[in-house]
């Protein structure tokens, strides 16, 4: 995939009559070509292939130097860069117009900034954990440099890296020469070459330097990087064309009724602030029509399957079976995910391809292997059932009931399905203590496997890690014979929703973690934090796995129950 830049609108305003603006865009290149993401076609100076399938950053301390001397400083603002997703908009403000001579800025946050409470932070905020993916949560403090990807030696298979630049003294300056004078400039242009921070003027060899790092004092890598970085980054041109950035149109509720009940969204506070769906606000009417909805058998052919059916409160709304059976007595091919802490996705099936929730509560109603029914006869069924007029009445101001309503219904349910008070969340608020082989299982999870430092863990953080247990992305995680990715679950009330994996094969939480020390495959499409790891596995003992279970069985919420 070919990325044409990193776009970070930066609107620089002053008081008076002279406001000025600056677009500020950082591209992400490789000797000065744009960067192809995921493409094993660059070389390092050891000779070495490799792709880069991950470059993310924070960037802080935004500051403009006047020509007459002096620098504009913007305090608190924070931009993420992020190659994949090409995200990064902030606003600065009170910058006065004029000449300038050099933008400088900083490659991580200041000590306070970060070490305040992620949860703070609003649904969109550069620094909200579920926008960035840089927390790093339980162990405090965010990663302010993540290059993560795949490298081979000669021709031998190819192996994974991943560099994590973290920690406050790692914080590091980054000063550029750039003539431009505001307001008649727009727009400054900037190159940060993946390649030049691997190669100079300490380069890197993943062979020989490591293939990892979290930044540990005195950690090498983390050195060379710290050196690096200041080199990888140039002002490509400054340009007064550059295109603006238009307000979006405010988001509007559908169908919202003159009169409803606001719902009070529960979630922990030490989740991040969720991007609820604004054009379908939370409302008690929604939410208990929602409700009568998914457990319906109306919404299936024969009338005899809900949603209920494959998603049992009992397991975490998760099927206790390896694959569901459908109206036909059709068996499935993936096993029903759990329907806990989903606010915080934005794709949702294993495979990622339904955009929102209320697209996917309509699809297994279609789907000719699950419950076989047509959108049509639904809303037919649903017309002839007299306490339904009433409850739509109720969640939309009108009594029409559509697909659309439906969905958007079944979602407001689904979203509220969170959980966050296991014995693990009590004893991280003090109420209750782990058991020692419990606490002995977080530390093995919390912990990167870096054997050039004699370091071991089991490192299930990179993935699962945060307070919703999970990174919400799609991974390919070793499994034998699997190339796709799929989407990473997250691990609260694990203990209740197996079996395991896409495909249900692991029917216990032994086997899984077995596969992560022992069973994982390697191929072109792993993830990097499973591809760094040694051929012959992590190496954990019987009792470093038994503890791992442990844990995870820690997490499970014995409040998670609906109450209707």
């Amino acid at each position: 995939m070919k990325l044409t830049g990193l776009v970070v609108a930066c609107v620089l305003a002053c008081a008076g009559a002279r406001a000025a603006s600056l677009d500020l865009t950082i591209r992400p290149t490789v000797g000065g070509e744009p960067l192809l993401v995921d493409s094993v076609r660059y070389h390092n100076t050891a000779g070495e292939a490799y792709s880069v399938t991950r470059l993310s950053c924070l960037v802080s301390g935004f500051a403009l130097e006047k020509v007459e001397g002096g620098w504009v400083e913007v305090p608190g603002q924070v931009a993420w860069f992020d190659a994949e997703s090409r995200r990064g908009v902030t606003q600065l403000e009170n910058i006065p117009a004029g000449q300038y001579r050099s933008i400088r800025f900083y490659i991580g946050l200041d000590e306070q900034t970060n070490r305040a409470d992620p949860g703070q932070f609003r649904a969109d905020h550069p620094l909200n954990p579920n926008v960035n993916g840089l927390h790093w949560s339980w162990q405090g403090g965010y990663i302010f440099l993540a290059l993560e990807g795949r490298f081979r030696v000669g021709g031998e298979p190819l192996t994974g890296f991943a560099y994590h630049f973290a920690r406050d003294p790692n914080r590091t300056r980054i000063t550029l020469p750039a003539a431009f004078d505001l307001p008649r400039d727009t727009g400054v242009e900037i190159d940060f070459d993946a390649g030049a921070l691997l190669n100079a003027p300490r380069p890197l060899s993943f062979a020989k330097d490591g293939v990892s790092t979290h930044s540990r004092p005195g950690d090498p890598v983390a050195v060379a990087l710290a050196v690096n970085l200041p080199g990888a980054f140039r002002v490509r041109q400054v340009s007064s064309s550059l295109p603006r950035y238009a307000a979006t149109e405010p988001v509007k509720p559908l169908y919202l009724p003159a009169k409803f009940t606001a719902y009070q969204f529960r979630l922990s506070r030490q989740f991040p602030l969720p991007d609820l769906p604004r054009d379908n606000p939370l409302t008690v009417e929604r939410v208990t029509l929602g409700d009568r909805l998914f457990h319906d058998v109306r919404l299936s052919r024969t009338d005899t399957i809900s949603c209920a059916t494959c998603h049992d409160e009992q397991h975490a709304f998760a099927d206790p079976r390896r694959f569901s059976v459908g109206v036909n007595g059709d068996v499935g091919t993936r096993n029903a995910m759990p329907l806990i802490n989903l606010a915080w996705k934005s794709r949702f099936f294993w495979d990622g391809r339904a955009p929102s929730l209320r697209a996917q509560a309509l699809m297994p109603i279609q789907d000719h292997t699950e419950m076989d029914e047509t959108l049509t006869n639904v809303v037919a069924k649903l017309a002839g059932v007299a306490e339904y007029r009433p409850l739509f009445e109720a969640a939309f101001g009108a009594p029409e009931i559509t697909p659309e309503k439906i969905g958007l219904a079944i979602e407001q349910f689904v979203l509220t399905l969170t959980s966050f008070d296991s014995r693990f969340d009590r004893a991280m608020r003090g109420e209750e203590k782990l058991t020692p082989v419990e606490q002995r299982g977080f530390e093995l999870f919390m912990t990167e496997s870096e054997p050039r430092l004699g370091q071991r863990g089991a490192d299930c953080f990179h993935c699962h890690g945060g307070a919703l247990f999970s990174n919400f992305q799609f991974l390919n995680n070793g499994l034998p014979g699997v190339t796709n990715r799929f989407a990473v679950p997250s691990l609260r009330n694990v203990a209740l929703t197996g079996p395991y994996m896409h495909d249900g094969r692991f029917a216990t939480l032994a086997e899984v973690v077995e596969h992560y020390n022992s069973g994982v495959e390697r191929g072109p499409t792993l993830d990097p934090n499973l591809a760094k790891h040694p051929a012959t596995g992590l190496g954990l003992s019987p009792a470093d796995r038994a503890a791992l279970v442990a844990f995870l069985e820690a997490l499970t919420d014995p409040s998670l129950r609906v109450k209707r």
